[in-house]
């Protein structure tokens, strides 16, 4: 394929790949972004076998197989409450990818036509060394976030004397090793680079608890879009450039508006250790002397029946219980009673951006039902019934009335302002927060313990009966 080609192909497969991140902008348009993406996606790896650089057909097509069965494999097993580890551990590979390909132009820059070993040109080494270092950060960091999500290790703040300043030293000595690098052009110093960055990413993770998860998540997207711009640069493929900077770009939003949402700044959460998950199922704080009031699934149907107004307000609890299906048809059977159903989704809901919202698309939840925090908030005066199943700390009124919680000042859900709350959940644990929720203990609140599928079940059962 000619160079005018080649880079006409790329162009269409940048435009592909615009169109599907404004696909992904809307649930409504989310399958036409997808398919948007990978039409993109097809046309720039078809683009890039074609170059007449490309030689290794054999070993390509053999990566190509083997990646595509266990991402198949994969794709088909995967639950959907495990989705926000699997895009940390898609994240991991991209980094990890990153650094391959760094390690590779570095060590046999003939082949990528940037120089000779010792005498690559700087321009390339700037841009190696930069995509190694954010590849490198963006793989540790997202191990490190894999691990929590999945439960491997405590989703607990991991904090010690002495570490933002250490974080701080291991950064001014990257910053050291890239110049270094750039003179030098040392193989020693490129894989102490790697290293250095490695456990910084590390490092920078492990005091973030669960509850700024979210943040995370789309903070290490932006970071491999950043890595594979950089590699991009190095490959003189403007496809990757390209994408690169999309993707890089759209994470850094995303993680402006995840802070946004909870009223913290990027600053804030990586050196702020805040989110812990709570020690044990007994609530905190002395809750343990104040009473709640409690039910079961005919009480809340009976609410429910008289109810002309009810807002949903999904959380991770619903996730873990896979109770969206049950979720959709106590809906319709409110629906089919002219009861007025919507739901209300907080930007930071669940363990990654849109979680919420993907989940209730699993059940073919009708997209004009769907609220984000800002547009229903106002609502909840209005509504007879609040059901919240699972959602904790995004309830929870001490966010905007008590300045010595570590959620004050967090944008929440106003679900205290509704004739009656229903609230599921296990138990009186804490959220991630690591703080009870006042609104277990407000007048208007009818506690209701158990899995939040099963007691969704029974509340449609008795709505039938």
């Amino acid at each position: 394929m000619s160079a005018s080609l080649s880079g006409f192909a790329y162009l269409i497969a940048s435009v592909l790949f615009i169109l599907a991140l404004r696909g992904l902008s809307s649930p409504e348009s989310a399958r036409t972004g997808n398919m948007f993406g990978v039409a993109g996606m097809v046309v720039a790896v078809v683009a890039t076998l074609a170059d007449p650089g490309v030689l290794s057909f054999g070993m390509i097509v053999l990566a190509i197989l083997i990646g595509g069965s266990i991402g198949t494999v994969v794709a088909l097993k995967i639950n959907m409450t495990a989705l926000p580890q699997l895009v940390a551990a898609f994240h991991s590979l991209v980094g990890l990818a990153a650094v391959f390909v760094a390690a590779a132009a570095f060590h046999n820059p003939e082949a990528f036509a940037i120089g000779v070993p010792g005498r690559i040109m700087t321009a390339s080494v700037i841009e190696l060394s930069l995509g190694t270092a954010i590849g490198a950060v963006t793989f540790s960091g997202s191990v490190i976030a894999f691990a929590k999500l999945q439960g491997i290790m405590s989703g607990a703040p991991i904090v010690f004397s002495g570490q933002h300043k250490l974080n701080a030293a291991i950064g001014a000595v990257i910053a050291v090793l890239i110049v270094v690098l750039i003179f030098s052009q040392s193989g020693s110093v490129f894989w102490l680079l790697v290293l250095f960055s490695f456990l910084i990413g590390f490092l920078l993770i492990v005091p973030i608890g669960g509850a700024d998860m979210p943040v995370v998540v789309s903070m290490l997207n932006s970071y491999s879009g950043w890595a594979a711009a950089g590699i991009g640069f190095t490959l003189s493929n403007p496809a990757l450039i390209i994408v690169g900077a999309l993707v890089g770009s759209s994470g850094a939003i995303l993680s402006y508006i995840m802070c946004k949402g909870m009223n913290r700044s990027i600053v804030n959460v990586l050196l702020g250790g805040f989110g812990g998950v709570a020690a044990g199922p007994a609530a905190a704080g002395g809750a343990g002397d104040r009473g709640v009031k409690s039910g079961g699934a005919e009480d809340a149907a009976f609410l429910l029946s008289n109810a002309a107004k009810v807002i949903i307000v999904p959380g991770y609890g619903m996730a873990v219980a896979q109770a969206q299906h049950a979720l959709r048809e106590m809906a319709d059977r409110l629906k089919a009673a002219g009861c007025e159903v919507r739901y209300a989704i907080h930007p930071v809901a669940g363990r990654m951006p849109g979680h919420m919202n993907v989940l209730l698309a699993e059940a073919n939840v009708p997209y004009d039902e769907v609220f984000e925090l800002e547009e229903i908030n106002h609502e909840f005066a209005t509504a007879d019934v609040a059901y919240v199943i699972g959602a904790n700390d995004v309830t929870n009124p001490a966010a905007k009335s008590d300045p010595k919680s570590p959620i004050y000042g967090m944008p929440v859900l106003d679900v205290e302002k509704a004739k009656a709350v229903l609230f599921i959940k296990r138990s009186m644990a804490s959220g991630y927060a690591g703080v009870d929720n006042e609104l277990f203990f407000r007048g208007n609140t009818m506690m209701l313990f158990g899995d939040a599928k099963k007691m969704t079940e029974e509340i449609v059962a008795a709505l039938g009966s």
